[in-house]
């Protein structure tokens, strides 16, 4: 998920970006930015995006005959 090519631009995770704080980026093109903006200069950086977490194991559900074969 981290190297998709189909990524959406944001200045969150761009390698001319800066994280500020949890709503600012400086870019070197355009300045302090808000983290959901791009441009035309966005180039991708896997290192800085952070996934999403994944989702938790509900094991109400599970009975001891999912187990056997």
């Amino acid at each position: 998920m981290l190297f998709r090519k189909d990524i959406d631009p944001r200045c969150a995770y761009c390698q001319r970006g800066q994280r500020l704080n949890e709503r600012e980026v400086a870019c070197i093109k355009k300045g302090v930015v808000p983290v959901e903006h791009s441009c035309r200069a966005f180039r991708y950086d896997p290192m800085k995006r952070v996934p999403p977490r994944p989702a938790a194991l509900n094991t109400q559900k599970l009975r001891k005959e999912d187990f056997s074969i």
